[in-house]
């Protein structure tokens, strides 16, 4: 089930990220300022990236079974995409700069998600050719 909900919630992040792209591309050109869209149009790219990063861990969980490291890398991911994207979100449409710190923690997410991610990789593989 927590699986299921985590996949699903991958896949809702990516198509969300591609409406949000659109609409960057489409309708805040102009009412933004050039620093104000690039904030939003990285959001946008770390949102998709770790969407996808988030599938590419619900299909090896299902391959090859629910462990920790991965788990740890999902729920990063996961929390990563709502604090990192969300906040540069929040700062370019918003202007909430008080959110300027919660980005790094999103940040650091993602890098403990990919680490969580390579290491269940390596063990999973170290394990199989033993």
């Amino acid at each position: 089930m927590m699986l299921n909900a985590l996949m699903t919630f991958g896949a809702l992040s990516a198509a969300v990220s591609v409406v949000l792209g659109a609409f960057g591309a489409h309708a805040l050109k102009g009412k933004l300022t050039a620093g104000s869209l690039a904030t939003f149009e990285t959001a946008v790219q770390y949102q998709m990236t770790h969407s996808l990063g988030l599938l590419l861990v619900g299909v090896l969980m299902l391959v090859l079974g629910v462990k920790t490291p991965w788990m740890t890398a999902a729920w990063s991911f996961a929390v990563g995409i709502c604090l990192f994207s969300g906040s540069l979100y929040g700062l370019a449409l918003l202007g909430w700069r008080w959110l300027g710190p919660v980005t790094p923690v999103g940040g650091a997410l993602f890098i403990l998600g990919w680490l969580a991610l390579a290491y269940g990789l390596l063990t999973a593989v170290t394990r199989d050719s033993a």
